[in-house]
């Protein structure tokens, strides 16, 4: 082939290359907008909502006052250090865009529509990322694969959708990221690539906490390789510069500031940083030395250097140097450790094991192709792929633990399935092997015809071999079912994100009785009727999964919130909804509390409502607590949890049930009160009186309800002014006002 026609063909690859990597990304943002094609441009989920509310506080404030930001609106009236409490990169990310955007640009963007289309945006570099990574792994045509699934899996998907604006939103990115560096580094043994390995995680470091991931993954893949005896130059040049830059860069992020070097779960990178430094002398040492006095010397300083190290851990950790592993790094390895010691953890949804077919939901086909590409990695055990053979196993298990941690999971996945999937097509789509031997068997048949032991002896030489067409035909078969295999992935991959994945939690999709759409917005109106209807100053509680909404919608002051970094305040909440109105009133009093909220399904049949939570707050007030809260309290003496008429005394009391169960019977005219998420009649005939608190708002479909906390410190200092007879009329009328007002109609229009 000549030179022109050699550049022509490779200039059709890299056009062709271009393309495909267009349509990935064309496919993998428009995936993640189908909420806002059928919402709007909103903020989802809980945690969004903070980080949208600190990247609009960046974008109007400087850099160095967003680090400084203390937020005395949150955490009532403790109040959080909010710029050294926090992983910036997200919003960084987002101001600079902006500020591209707006004063280069000369573009009038909006901040909250960059922070909903950060996510879609991010995966179209993820795609790339995860290209080049699985093209160090086998080649280009695997790597076209693996950034096509990366692309569209739910697994990823889950969290990058539109408004997803969560850590996650650019941290997948930064992680395969880091990945593919570290794996050019360490092939190339430049300083260079590990540099830029370093500036990656740096970033990574800055934009979310799972960084901790990529601190010990690295360090372990080196660890292997030294043991099975794979060290070299190039290996020693990457893994020194990566971790030299990339902990001090790492230092420099107010929220991590020593852990690298104070923590145990940074310690796995600092012993692999020395242990290397060990090995690299020993392969001096054994250049210059005899063998046996290296023997000698190898096994004194092996004895020596685990030996040292392991007492010197666990003095440093004794002596309050070195933090010890945190109560998330237990729940990793014991699945009941956070149930029973730290409930606030075990609490959080997203940290339940895995079910499988929460895998299959995400993965689909990649389940199984999975382990077929860690097979064919294990058949060449390059250094790479010792690489991402430590990662899928590690992944696979940590997202058994966790169901959040298939987030992690997916990645691998999309590239170990790639390359199983491009084995199998370089296998079963190469045919000319199938010709050449046809047609050399039918010309060795014509030349040799004047013989006839020869013909025989190539009749049955073309009969082994022959036409190839029952091989064309098996061949056709298994590729036509791997092209339906990945049909069916694209389908399944674009229901589950426009069903499952593309609904705010703010806004619930539901259908009417004719089965028309239908939009449940009880959330903003709720938080809209704060806003407009409440004291700029007033301070708000409810549970804490509900804080960040709270502070980012309504703009009004908390208790707690989902940072969840004050244990005793979130129990102290946790006691107020579950004591009686007596108890609950003095600690709303305490707190300065103004409007208390719940979040109630009963009407609707909505499950995420706090009295399917209620027992988590019991076993987190227990906790500080145990002779005030009981949790057995609260269950029948069968064992069960009712909230009929067989709820236990203490449930009925409780300030949560009668904040939700207010006017509940008085909605069913009469009929059966039946409480559609849990399926138990609520008894009319005991009914709910509220003393200390007073319905201010309900919303349209009753699923949230807010509560203004009555004043009655005053009304009793007002009747001690008065006379003793005049004092007790005064009581008696205002018990018989507050028994039988009746309740204003309320406005249950958006």
């Amino acid at each position: 082939m000549t030179p022109s026609n050699g550049l022509h063909v490779e200039t059709v690859r890299v056009l062709l290359r271009v393309v495909i990597f267009l349509s990935i990304a064309g496919a993998a943002i428009s995936l993640r907008l189908f909420s806002v094609i059928r919402f709007e441009s909103i903020i989802h989920e809980f945690d969004p909502w903070f980080n949208y509310r600190a990247t609009k506080y960046l974008v109007l404030h400087s850099f160095y006052e967003f680090l400084n930001w203390f937020d005395e609106r949150t955490w009532y009236p403790l109040g959080r250090v909010t710029g050294g409490t926090l992983y910036p990169g997200l919003m960084v990310t987002s101001g600079a865009i902006w500020h591209v955007m707006r004063e280069w640009l000369r573009l009038p963007v909006d901040i909250r529509n960059i922070c909903v289309l950060l996510a879609p945006a991010f995966s179209g570099v993820t795609a790339v990322f995860t290209y080049l990574l699985t093209k160090e792994m086998k080649d280009g045509s695997a790597g076209l694969l693996a950034a096509l699934f990366m692309g569209i899996a739910p697994g990823y998907i889950s969290r990058s959708v539109a408004g997803s604006y969560d850590n996650e939103a650019i941290a997948i990115t930064l992680l395969m990221a880091t990945f593919y560096l570290w794996i050019k580094a360490m092939k190339v043994g430049s300083i260079f690539y590990g540099a830029l390995t370093a500036l990656s995680y740096f970033y990574m470091v800055s934009a979310w906490g799972g960084y901790v991931f990529i601190t010990n993954l690295i360090p372990l893949h080196v660890f292997v390789l030294l043991l099975m005896g794979r060290y070299s130059p190039r290996l020693y040049t990457a893994y020194t510069t990566w971790y030299a830059l990339g902990t001090l860069a790492s230092m420099q992020i107010p929220f991590v500031g020593f852990l690298p070097i104070r923590s145990n779960d940074h310690m796995a990178g600092l012993g692999v940083f020395g242990l290397i430094q060990l090995v690299a002398l020993g392969a001096y040492v054994r250049s210059n030395v005899p063998s046996a006095q290296f023997k000698s010397f190898f096994a004194v300083s092996i004895v020596l250097v685990v030996s040292l190290g392991v007492l010197g851990l666990f003095a440093l950790t004794a002596a309050g140097w070195i933090a010890p592993w945190t109560g998330r790094f237990y729940s990793l390895w014991d699945t009941n450790y956070a149930k029973i010691h730290i409930p606030i953890i075990a609490s959080v949804s997203e940290h339940q094991p895995t079910p499988w077919p929460a895998i299959f939901f995400d993965t689909n086909m990649l389940a199984w192709l999975f382990p077929v590409g860690l097979y064919y990695c294990f058949q060449e055990l390059r250094d790479e792929h010792l690489f991402i053979i430590i990662y899928g196993l590690f992944s696979a298990y940590f997202a058994g633990v966790m169901v959040r941690l298939i987030l992690t999971l997916t990645p691998v996945m999309c590239v170990a399935g790639a390359i199983a999937l491009s084995k199998l097509f370089d296998a079963y789509m190469d045919i000319t092997d199938l010709f050449k031997s046809s047609g050399s068997a039918q010309a060795s048949s014509a030349a040799d015809s004047s013989s006839e032991t020869e013909k025989k002896s190539s009749k049955r030489s073309s009969s082994k071999k022959g036409f190839p067409l029952f091989q064309l035909l098996t061949k056709a078969i298994v590729l036509s079912s791997f092209v339906y295999y990945l049909a069916y992935f694209v389908m399944h991959c674009t229901w589950v994100t426009s069903n499952a994945y593309s609904s705010p939690s703010v806004v619930l999709p539901s259908r009417n009785p004719d089965g028309s759409p239908a939009i449940i917005d009880d959330y903003r109106e709720a938080y809209y009727w704060l806003r407009m209807n409440t004291p700029e100053d007033a301070k708000v509680m409810a549970w804490w999964d509900y804080g960040y909404q709270i502070g980012g919608m309504a703009d009004r002051t908390t208790l707690v919130d989902n940072n969840t970094w004050n244990n005793t305040h979130i129990a102290t909440v946790g006691k107020a909804m579950a004591s009686s109105e007596e108890v609950s009133y003095e600690i709303l009093k305490q707190h300065d509390v103004d409007y208390v909220l719940v979040i109630f399904g009963g009407i609707l049949g909505y499950s995420g409502d706090d009295i399917n939570k209620f027992l988590w707050m019991v076993r987190i007030a227990e906790g500080i607590w145990p002779n005030e809260v009981r949790e057995r309290d609260f269950f029948t003496d069968k064992g069960e949890y009712k909230v009929d008429s067989e709820a236990t005394e203490a449930m009925r009391n409780s300030l949560m049930y009668k904040m939700s169960y207010y006017r509940f019977t008085d909605m069913h005219n009469g009929r059966e009160a039946v409480d559609r998420v849990r399926s138990q009649v609520i008894p009319s005939d005991r009914k709910i009186t509220l003393d200390t608190v007073e319905e201010a708002y309900t919303t349209q479909n009753w699923i949230v309800r807010i509560y203004k906390v009555k004043d009655l410190d005053n009304l009793g200092r007002d009747l001690q002014s008065a006379g003793k007879s005049e004092r007790q009329e005064s009581a008696a009328a205002l018990g018989k006002r507050t028994r039988n007002a009746k309740k204003p109609d309320l406005d249950l229009r958006v």
